[in-house]
Protein backbone atom coordinates (compact mmCIF):
# COMPACT_ATOMS: atom_id res chain seq x y z
CA UNK A 1 0.00 0.00 0.00
CA UNK A 2 1.51 3.22 -0.91
CA UNK A 3 1.31 6.30 0.85
CA UNK A 4 -1.11 8.27 -1.19
CA UNK A 5 -4.18 10.53 -1.04
CA UNK A 6 -7.83 9.35 -1.31
CA UNK A 7 -8.80 8.19 -4.50
CA UNK A 8 -11.37 11.02 -4.99
CA UNK A 9 -8.78 13.56 -4.26
CA UNK A 10 -10.19 16.16 -6.48
CA UNK A 11 -6.42 16.88 -7.87
CA UNK A 12 -5.41 13.53 -8.75
CA UNK A 13 -7.14 11.64 -11.76
CA UNK A 14 -4.75 8.62 -11.98
CA UNK A 15 -4.08 9.14 -16.18
CA UNK A 16 -1.51 11.94 -16.23
CA UNK A 17 1.47 12.86 -14.63
CA UNK A 18 2.56 15.45 -12.19
CA UNK A 19 2.45 18.96 -13.92
CA UNK A 20 5.90 19.25 -15.49
CA UNK A 21 6.77 15.76 -15.28
CA UNK A 22 8.30 14.36 -18.58
CA UNK A 23 10.67 11.70 -17.79
CA UNK A 24 11.04 8.80 -15.28
CA UNK A 25 14.18 6.67 -14.75
CA UNK A 26 12.52 2.94 -14.16
CA UNK A 27 15.41 1.04 -12.30
CA UNK A 28 15.47 -2.82 -10.81
CA UNK A 29 17.48 -5.89 -10.02
CA UNK A 30 18.77 -6.85 -14.18
CA UNK A 31 22.44 -8.88 -13.91
CA UNK A 32 20.93 -11.29 -11.38
CA UNK A 33 17.95 -11.67 -13.48
CA UNK A 34 19.37 -13.01 -16.37
CA UNK A 35 19.33 -16.69 -17.61
CA UNK A 36 23.05 -18.19 -16.88
CA UNK A 37 22.07 -20.36 -20.17
CA UNK A 38 20.42 -17.54 -22.72
CA UNK A 39 22.01 -14.34 -20.52
CA UNK A 40 18.55 -12.67 -21.51
CA UNK A 41 15.78 -12.04 -18.52
CA UNK A 42 12.80 -14.28 -18.74
CA UNK A 43 9.76 -13.32 -19.68
CA UNK A 44 8.56 -13.34 -16.18
CA UNK A 45 11.31 -11.33 -14.85
CA UNK A 46 10.76 -8.57 -17.75
CA UNK A 47 7.01 -8.71 -16.48
CA UNK A 48 7.25 -5.91 -13.76
CA UNK A 49 9.66 -3.48 -16.10
CA UNK A 50 6.99 -3.75 -18.97
CA UNK A 51 4.29 -3.39 -17.74
CA UNK A 52 5.92 -0.24 -16.10
CA UNK A 53 7.18 1.49 -19.36
CA UNK A 54 3.80 0.90 -21.12
CA UNK A 55 1.97 2.92 -18.55
CA UNK A 56 4.80 5.34 -18.29
CA UNK A 57 4.40 5.31 -21.96
CA UNK A 58 1.22 5.41 -22.43
CA UNK A 59 0.90 9.44 -20.35
CA UNK A 60 3.24 10.50 -22.69
CA UNK A 61 6.40 9.88 -20.27
CA UNK A 62 10.10 9.51 -21.41
CA UNK A 63 11.21 6.62 -19.86
CA UNK A 64 14.45 5.18 -19.47
CA UNK A 65 15.36 1.81 -18.34
CA UNK A 66 18.82 -0.27 -18.82
CA UNK A 67 16.56 -3.38 -19.29
CA UNK A 68 15.15 -2.56 -22.05
CA UNK A 69 18.02 -0.38 -23.61
CA UNK A 70 20.16 -3.87 -23.43
CA UNK A 71 17.68 -5.76 -24.95
CA UNK A 72 16.86 -7.38 -21.59
CA UNK A 73 20.26 -8.64 -21.40
CA UNK A 74 20.81 -9.97 -25.30
CA UNK A 75 22.99 -6.26 -25.88
CA UNK A 76 24.70 -5.75 -22.42
CA UNK A 77 27.00 -2.75 -22.19
CA UNK A 78 30.08 -2.39 -21.12
CA UNK A 79 30.44 -1.15 -16.90
CA UNK A 80 32.38 1.73 -18.32
CA UNK A 81 29.17 2.97 -20.65
CA UNK A 82 26.42 1.77 -18.41
CA UNK A 83 27.67 3.28 -15.01
CA UNK A 84 27.86 6.90 -16.87
CA UNK A 85 24.69 6.72 -18.99
CA UNK A 86 22.44 5.79 -15.95
CA UNK A 87 23.63 8.38 -14.01
CA UNK A 88 23.26 11.20 -16.53
CA UNK A 89 19.91 9.64 -17.33
CA UNK A 90 18.69 9.76 -13.06
CA UNK A 91 20.38 13.10 -13.36
CA UNK A 92 17.99 14.41 -16.35
CA UNK A 93 14.63 12.44 -15.16
CA UNK A 94 12.27 14.26 -13.38
CA UNK A 95 11.59 11.48 -11.45
CA UNK A 96 12.98 8.14 -10.65
CA UNK A 97 10.93 5.16 -9.82
CA UNK A 98 12.84 1.48 -8.65
CA UNK A 99 12.09 -2.14 -7.78
CA UNK A 100 14.68 -2.44 -5.21
CA UNK A 101 15.03 -5.72 -5.78
CA UNK A 102 15.19 -8.88 -3.48
CA UNK A 103 17.63 -10.27 -2.72
CA UNK A 104 18.91 -6.89 -3.16
CA UNK A 105 20.34 -5.13 -6.02
CA UNK A 106 23.34 -3.54 -5.43
CA UNK A 107 23.39 -1.95 -9.00
CA UNK A 108 20.04 -0.72 -8.29
CA UNK A 109 20.61 0.44 -4.68
CA UNK A 110 24.14 2.40 -5.86
CA UNK A 111 21.26 3.93 -8.32
CA UNK A 112 18.67 4.71 -5.41
CA UNK A 113 21.65 6.45 -3.95
CA UNK A 114 22.69 8.56 -6.65
CA UNK A 115 18.77 9.74 -7.43
CA UNK A 116 18.87 10.86 -3.64
CA UNK A 117 22.08 12.81 -3.76
CA UNK A 118 20.42 14.60 -7.21
CA UNK A 119 17.53 15.55 -5.22
CA UNK A 120 15.37 13.36 -7.64
CA UNK A 121 11.94 12.89 -6.46
CA UNK A 122 11.55 8.84 -5.51
CA UNK A 123 9.16 6.13 -5.92
CA UNK A 124 10.31 2.68 -4.43
CA UNK A 125 8.14 -0.06 -5.03
CA UNK A 126 8.44 -2.63 -2.42
CA UNK A 127 7.12 -6.12 -2.61
CA UNK A 128 4.48 -7.10 0.44
CA UNK A 129 6.06 -9.93 2.65
CA UNK A 130 9.29 -9.00 1.82
CA UNK A 131 12.40 -7.46 3.99
CA UNK A 132 14.35 -4.23 2.78
CA UNK A 133 17.19 -2.60 4.38
CA UNK A 134 17.30 -0.02 6.73
CA UNK A 135 18.73 2.78 4.42
CA UNK A 136 15.85 1.37 1.79
CA UNK A 137 13.48 1.96 4.42
CA UNK A 138 14.67 4.99 6.33
CA UNK A 139 15.37 6.95 2.72
CA UNK A 140 12.26 9.04 3.33
CA UNK A 141 14.12 10.52 6.21
CA UNK A 142 16.49 12.44 3.66
CA UNK A 143 14.70 12.45 0.56
CA UNK A 144 11.33 12.82 -1.26
CA UNK A 145 10.24 9.13 -1.11
CA UNK A 146 6.79 7.29 -1.21
CA UNK A 147 6.38 3.49 -1.19
CA UNK A 148 4.03 1.67 -3.08
CA UNK A 149 4.01 -2.00 -1.53
CA UNK A 150 2.74 -4.14 -3.66
CA UNK A 151 1.84 -7.67 -4.25
CA UNK A 152 1.39 -6.78 -8.19
CA UNK A 153 2.99 -4.58 -10.16
CA UNK A 154 -0.40 -3.95 -12.46
CA UNK A 155 -2.74 -3.93 -9.81
CA UNK A 156 -0.72 -1.19 -8.33
CA UNK A 157 -0.41 1.23 -11.00
CA UNK A 158 -3.25 3.91 -9.50
CA UNK A 159 -1.37 3.87 -6.64
CA UNK A 160 1.93 4.20 -8.72
CA UNK A 161 0.89 7.28 -10.19
CA UNK A 162 -0.13 8.84 -6.97
CA UNK A 163 3.30 7.97 -5.34
CA UNK A 164 4.72 9.79 -8.27
CA UNK A 165 2.57 12.45 -7.55
CA UNK A 166 3.03 13.08 -4.14
CA UNK A 167 6.89 12.41 -4.11
CA UNK A 168 6.70 15.23 -6.51
CA UNK A 169 4.74 17.71 -4.99
CA UNK A 170 7.07 16.76 -1.81
CA UNK A 171 10.58 17.52 -4.06
CA UNK A 172 8.77 20.51 -5.30
CA UNK A 173 7.65 22.30 -1.65
CA UNK A 174 11.44 21.51 -0.59
CA UNK A 175 12.35 23.16 -2.95
CA UNK A 176 10.28 26.09 -2.32
CA UNK A 177 8.49 25.78 -5.84
CA UNK A 178 4.53 24.24 -4.81
CA UNK A 179 3.14 24.02 -1.90
CA UNK A 180 1.85 20.72 -0.59
CA UNK A 181 -1.92 20.43 -0.95
CA UNK A 182 -3.98 19.85 2.54
CA UNK A 183 -4.37 16.00 2.30
CA UNK A 184 -0.30 15.29 2.44
CA UNK A 185 1.26 14.43 5.52
CA UNK A 186 4.47 13.18 6.22
CA UNK A 187 6.65 10.34 4.97
CA UNK A 188 5.42 7.06 6.09
CA UNK A 189 7.73 4.21 6.31
CA UNK A 190 6.99 0.79 4.71
CA UNK A 191 5.80 -1.11 7.78
CA UNK A 192 3.42 2.18 8.54
CA UNK A 193 2.01 0.97 5.21
CA UNK A 194 1.77 -2.89 5.53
Amino acid sequence: MAVTPPLDSPDFSGSRPAPGIRSVFLAGPFIQLLDPETGRMPTAARGPFNVLIKHFEAQGLSVHNAHRREAWGAELMRPEQCTKLDQDEIRKADVFVALPGRPASPGTHIEIGWASAFGKPIVLLLEREHEYTFLVQGLHTVASVEYVVHTDIAACLPAVDRAVDLAVRRQRERNGSRPIHPYETTARTPQEDA
